[in-house]
């Protein structure tokens, strides 16, 4: 959630769904004072690799509604947003954002995995699909590691 909350934010303010990758990495580090400019990239190399921004020719574009996202008063992401996250952990985390809780999440992908004896990417996109929810480019990683 957090991750989609930050990319979120520069939009907000914007009043779109893409402005110029210079204008985004500012908004971050010296708007918001979030990240510093270097970390800004690397939040823009991670989103993009997530999914959740497309970079064409010095732009970017939310892959997403950026305006449905609430940006909560006094919100700050954490650094950890700017590691690159497993299949899993964005599977995981697209449950999460639909409303599933996580502990229980996390315990019917094991059973699942179990039951079916695959790997635990592929038993989460199994049940994140059962469950309604698009995860369609983290279905297709996890049919690759398969």
């Amino acid at each position: 959630m957090s991750l989609r909350t930050a990319v979120a934010a520069p939009f907000h303010e914007e009043g779109g769904r893409e402005m110029g990758e210079s204008a985004f990495v500012v908004a971050l580090s010296l708007d918001r004072d979030w990240f510093s400019p270097d970390q800004a990239k690397r939040l823009v190399d991670v989103a993009a690799s997530e999914g959740l921004l497309s970079r064409t020719d010095g732009r970017v574009t939310a892959q997403f509604d950026p305006q449905a996202v609430s940006i909560p008063d006094g919100f700050r992401p954490d650094e950890s947003i700017l590691q690159a996250r497993s299949t899993f952990e964005r599977v995981l985390g697209a449950l999460v954002d639909g409303g599933e809780d996580k502990q229980s999440a996390v315990a019917s992908i094991n059973t699942l995995q179990s039951e079916l004896g695959v790997t635990i990417e592929a038993a989460a996109a199994l049940y994140a699909h059962r469950r309604g929810v698009d995860i369609q480019e983290e279905a297709r990683n996890a049919r690759t590691e398969l």
